[in-house]
């Protein structure tokens, strides 16, 4: 019995880093093709001083790209610590504008066309997918193939249920929706 922990720790490990990092190469990648609008994303947090703004619009999407490689390749403990510092400092990021009274800004998480205002779902929801990385924090044995493609396919499940909520919370949010 003592074998099957550390297993099931070292799949649902494997299976938050994999969905996580496909989660942070999209966010990443549709940060890159809106560049243009990061600037002002990021200026409206109100957080940074403003020369700092242009440095942070170039090094999140890479920050990102470079934390959501390592997460899907499993890289240890560099990608799951990384990746917990990300959720965990955007979730602050938009609890201290939520505080502030500044609930209607962007959260800069999709893309430009479906604008998703931040909220507490969304401070919780990085919250969650941050603990959703402990596990890979832990020494784990080595995963067999059906244990990998377990992990896969419930890394993917994750990437789009992020996207899926992601997507119905944008919308529901529209201007376009309460017409």
């Amino acid at each position: 019995m003592s074998g099957i922990l550390p297993a099931l720790l070292a799949v649902a490990g494997r299976t938050a880093t994999i969905g996580i990092g496909i989660v942070f190469l999209a966010a990443a990648t549709a940060q890159w093709r809106h560049r243009a609008m990061m600037p002002g994303i990021i200026a409206n947090y109100r957080l940074l001083p403003v020369a700092m703004v242009p440095v942070a619009a170039l090094l999140l999407p890479l920050a990102e790209l470079l934390t959501g490689a390592a997460l899907a390749a499993g890289l240890r403990p560099f990608a799951p610590i990384a990746g917990i510092a990300l959720l965990l400092l955007f979730a602050a990021a938009m609890a201290i504008n939520i505080r502030r009274g500044r609930d209607h800004i962007d959260c800069g998480c999709g893309h430009g066309a479906l604008a998703h205002p931040i909220g507490a779902g969304l401070v919780v929801r990085n919250m969650v997918l941050a603990a959703l990385l402990a596990p890979a924090l832990a020494p784990a044995p080595a995963l067999g193939a059906t244990d990998l493609l377990t992990a896969t396919a419930g890394g993917i499940a994750i990437a789009l249920l992020v996207w899926l909520s992601q997507s119905i919370v944008a919308l529901a949010t529209s201007p376009l929706h309460r017409r």
